[in-house]
C-alpha cells in the first residue's frame, strides 16, 4: 500500500506543556500517554493504544467496560461527558474514594 506511513500505536508530537513520563497528554481531542518527559514544545512520543493505570476524579464510580472521559481541569478521568474529552473505557472497577483506574484507550 503507497499511502501508508505508520500503525499509530505511538506518535511524535510537540508537547503541548511540560508534560512526564505516564501523563495523559491531550491535544484536541487526540489524546495518548507519554512514553518519557518533555518540555513544553519539544517532540514526545505518545502511546495512543493501550491499557493505562491513570489518576481518577474522587467521587467518580466506575464498572468494567463504562466509557471514561478526561477532564482536563482536573487532570483526571471521569465518567461525566460534560465537555470531556472520551479517552475509552475502564477495564476495571473503581470505587468512589479510589485514586485511579484502569483505562483502555480508544
Amino acid at each position: 500500500m503507497r499511502n501508508f506511513v505508520q500503525m499509530g500505536d505511538s506518535l511524535t508530537i510537540p508537547a503541548p506543556a511540560d508534560v512526564l513520563s505516564g501523563d495523559l497528554v491531550q491535544v484536541g481531542d487526540m489524546i495518548g500517554v507519554a512514553s518519557h518527559g518533555a518540555e513544553n514544545g519539544e517532540d514526545v512520543t505518545i502511546l495512543t493504544r493501550g491499557v493505562f493505570e491513570l489518576p481518577k476524579k474522587l467521587g467518580d464510580v466506575f464498572t468494567v467496560g463504562q466509557p471514561a472521559y478526561w477532564d482536563a481541569s482536573v487532570k483526571s478521568v471521569t465518567t461525566s461527558a460534560d465537555s470531556n474529552v472520551p479517552i475509552g473505557y475502564a477495564t476495571t472497577s473503581a470505587e468512589s474514594a479510589d485514586g485511579d483506574v484502569l483505562i483502555r484507550l480508544r
